[in-house]
C-alpha cells in the first residue's frame, strides 16, 4: 500500500465523526490516534522486555528509567503499561480510563506530543459521543510498523493527513511542510561541495537546523540523504516549530528517528530563538511568504537596535508586511564560523520573488542584500517552476548561502532558472499542479555542482518541428540546425561578480529659480553662495557600482541639463537581483503576412460554418 492509499485509509475515519465533528476538527482526532498507532507499532519489538524490566526495577524500589532506555537503545522511547491500541478493544466498558492510562504509561518526551495535540480532550469528547471504541477499533486495524511503513513513507503519510485536514478547515497546508522533491534538490545542493560528509565509511558528524521545521520533512530528506551516501555519519537533527501539531509530529518523528528531541524546540523563532547561541553545519527552511510579522515587532526591534551586528537582524529589517528575510538573517547569524579554513555553514532557504529586488538603496531589504552580497555568502539562487508549492502558485526560489564557498565560486553568484523542469501532475494538491521529476533534480544539481554557464539549445526544422532540445554548457558547441531550420537559445545558468547587482542611488538637482529666471544663492551658514535646488525638479538615477560617477553625469545628465549637480551628501548604495532580467529572451514578434493569412483562414471558416446553419 502506498502512502496515498495508507493517508485515505487512516482519513476514512471521518466518517465516523462525521455530524459530531465538524469538517474542520476532523484533524484534531484523526492526527494524534495516527501518531499513537505509529509509537504502539515501533514499540512492539521491544513492549515484552521493557514490561518485564519495569516490574523487575520498580518491585526493588530501583528508578527503572535508565534500564528501559538501555533496552529500547536508539529510540529513547517506551511505555510501561500493558496496554496497547489491539487490547484496549478487549474492554469496552473501561475504554476511556484504559485510554487514559496507555498515554501515561509513555516516557516524558512521547506524553509531551499528545498534550501538545490536546489528545486528553478529544478522549473525552469521543466518550461522550460514543465514539472512543469505534475510533480505536479502526486505528487497531492500520498497520504502521516499520518493516511495513518506514520513516520516509510515514513522513508522507502525515504531510498528506496534514493537507486534507487544512483544505478543510481553509488552512494554509504549506505552512506545514514543503513539497519532497523541492527538499531532495535542496539537500543535494547543500551537500554536493562536501566531498568528507558524502564519502562511505567516513565517520564525520554534523548538525542541521530548521527553525521552520513543520512536520520535519526537511530534517528527515537531510538524514536519509546522507545515510544513503555514508552510513557511518552522524547527523544531529535540530528545529523549532510554531504550529503546535507540526511541532507533536515532528517530535514523534524525531523519537522514532533516535534523535534528541529536546533539539526541537516549540514556539516563535523569530521572537524566541530556541537555539540562542548555538551554531550549525548546514541548514534548512522554507519560511512563509509574504506574512507580516506585526505581531512580533516589538521583540524584534528591540534586538536589532539593542544587539545591532551582535544579534540577528543587525544588517537591517524588511517592511513588517514580509517577514522572510528575517528568518533569512536568522539562519546567517545561525552559521558555523570558518576557523584556519575549517568548519562553516552552508544553507538552502526557499523565498518568493520579493526579497530579490524589493526596496530601494538604504532601505532594510537592500541593506540585507548588501550584508550578504559584500560578504560574499550568496552562492546560487534557483528558480522553480510555478505551482509547486500547496498554497501558492507564484514564482519561489531556493537561496543557497554560504561562507565556506570553493575557491572559484568567491565572489561570484550563480543564477539558475529550473522554472522550465517540470512535469505535470496527474492530480492536482491544492495550488500544487507541478512536480520535479528525479532527472530534473540530477540537472540542476549538476549545473550547480559544474558551476558552468549553460543555455537550453532547442533545434527545429524548416517547418517550426522540434527535432532536439538539450542543455549546453559555455565549453560545449551547440548542435547545427538543419537547412532551414533554427536554433533557439535559452539562458538557464548565469554566473555573476557580487558587485555586479549593486548600484549607487544618485539625487541630482536643479537650480530654483527666481521670477525673473536667476538661479536663488543660499544666503546663511554652509549654503551661503551656493545654488538652492529646485525640489520639483529633483530627480535619482541609479548607477551600477564601478561606473564612474561624474563621468555618467556628463555623459546622461548634462546635454539635457546643463545646470544639474548630484548632491553626494544623498547618495546611497542599493543592491537588487533582477533575476527574470537576466534570462529575458527576445522574441520576435511574427510576420505580419503570416498573422494577415491566418486571419484570413479563420474568416473563411467561420464564413463556412455560418453558411452550413443558414442551409
Amino acid at each position: 500500500m502506498n502512502q496515498a492509499d495508507l493517508s485515505n485509509l487512516i482519513w476514512s475515519v471521518a466518517d465516523l465523526l462525521r455530524g459530531d465533528y465538524r469538517q474542520s476538527e476532523y484533524g484534531k482526532v484523526i492526527l494524534p490516534f495516527t501518531v499513537l498507532r505509529r509509537l504502539d507499532c515501533v514499540l512492539a519489538p521491544t513492549k515484552a522486555k521493557v514490561l518485564a524490566e519495569f516490574r523487575k526495577k520498580t518491585d526493588a524500589g530501583i528508578n527503572p528509567d535508565p534500564f528501559l532506555q538501555r533496552i529500547v537503545g536508539e529510540l529513547k522511547l517506551y511505555n510501561t503499561s500493558p496496554l496497547n491500541l489491539p487490547t484496549l478493544l478487549g474492554d469496552q466498558d473501561h475504554i476511556r480510563q484504559n485510554l487514559y492510562t496507555y498515554v501515561q504509561g509513555f516516557s516524558a518526551d512521547a506524553r509531551d506530543i499528545f498534550e501538545r495535540f490536546d489528545f486528553y480532550s478529544q478522549i473525552e469528547r469521543l466518550a461522550k459521543a460514543d465514539l472512543l471504541y469505534l475510533v480505536t477499533e479502526k486505528f487497531a486495524n492500520v498497520d504502521l510498523h516499520p518493516q511495513r511503513v518506514d520513516n520516509a513513507q510515514m513522513g508522507l503519510v502525515f504531510e498528506e493527513l496534514i493537507r486534507k485536514f487544512s483544505e478543510i478547515s481553509n488552512e494554509t497546508a504549506g505552512e506545514h511542510f514543503t513539497p519532497r522533491e523541492v527538499i531532495r534538490l535542496m539537500v543535494n545542493l547543500i551537500f554536493i561541495e562536501d566531498d568528507d560528509v558524502l564519502s562511505p565509511g567516513n565517520p564525520v558528524v554534523r548538525t542541521i537546523y530548521d527553525p521552520t521545521a513543520g512536520t520535519g520533512g526537511m530534517l528527515s530528506v537531510a538524514a536519509e540523504h546522507l545515510a544513503q551516501h555514508n552510513p557511518a555519519a552522524r547527523l544531529t537533527l535540530s528545529g523549532q516549530e510554531l504550529n503546535d501539531e507540526s511541532y507533536a509530529i515532528c517530535k514523534a518523528d524525531m523519537l522514532i528517528r533516535g534523535q534528541a528531541v529536546e533539539n526541537i524546540v516549540p514556539g516563535n523563532t523569530l521572537s524566541e530563538d530556541g537555539h540562542g547561541g548555538r551554531k550549525f553545519d548546514y541548514m534548512l527552511s522554507n519560511p512563509p511568504f509574504g506574512v507580516e510579522w506585526k505581531k512580533v515587532e516589538k521583540a524584534i526591534r528591540k534586538e536589532h537596535e539593542e544587539k545591532g551586528f551582535d544579534g540577528r537582524f543587525g544588517p537591517g529589517l524588511p517592511r513588517v508586511s514580509d517577514g522572510s528575510m528575517l528568518f533569512l538573517l536568522h539562519l546567517v547569524a545561525k552559521m558555523a564560523p570558518v576557523v584556519d579554513g575549517e568548519g562553516g555553514s552552508r544553507f538552502g532557504i526557499v523565498l518568493n520573488g520579493s526579497p530579490l529586488f524589493t526596496g530601494g538603496a538604504g532601505s532594510g531589504e537592500s541593506e540585507i542584500r548588501r550584508y550578504l552580497l559584500e560578504n560574499d555568502l550568496v552562492e546560487a539562487i534557483i528558480a522553480l517552476p510555478t505551482d509547486m508549492f500547496y498554497n501558492t502558485g507564484i514564482a519561489t526560489y531556493v537561496w543557497i548561502v554560504s561562507n565556506k564557498k570553493p575557491d572559484d565560486r568567491k565572489g561570484f553568484v550563480q543564477l539558475l532558472d529550473a522554472s522550465g523542469f517540470w512535469r505535470k501532475m496527474r492530480k492536482s494538491l491544492g495550488s500544487k499542479r507541478k512536480e520535479m521529476g528525479e532527472e530534473h533534480i540530477a540537472t540542476v544539481t549538476r549545473l550547480f555542482g559544474d558551476f558552468v554557464e549553460a543555455e537550453r539549445v532547442t533545434v527545429f526544422d524548416a517547418e517550426g518541428k522540434t527535432l532536439e532540445e538539450r542543455i549546453v554548457t559555455a565549453t560545449e558547441s551547440a548542435p547545427q540546425p538543419p537547412e532551414g531550420g533554427r536554433l533557439k537559445r535559452v539562458p538557464m545558468s548565469r554566473i555573476f561578480r557580487n558587485e555586479e547587482f549593486g548600484y549607487t542611488t544618485l539625487t541630482v538637482e536643479r537650480p530654483l529659480r527666481d521670477e525673473a529666471g536667476n538661479i536663488v544663492l543660499g544666503q546663511k551658514g554652509k549654503q551661503k553662495g551656493k545654488p538652492q535646488p529646485d525640489s520639483s525638479l529633483r530627480d535619482t538615477e541609479n548607477v551600477p557600482l564601478g561606473q564612474d560617477i561624474q563621468a555618467y553625469l556628463a555623459r546622461e545628465v548634462l546635454p539635457h541639463a546643463p545646470d544639474a549637480w548630484i548632491d553626494e551628501a544623498k547618495s546611497k548604495v542599493g543592491y537588487e537581483i533582477p533575476f527574470n532580467r537576466h534570462f529575458y529572451v527576445f522574441e520576435p514578434p511574427r510576420d505580419l503576412h503570416e498573422i494577415d493569412e491566418e486571419l484570413k483562414g479563420v474568416s473563411a471558416r467561420i464564413m463556412a460554418m455560418l453558411g452550413e446553419l443558414a442551409e
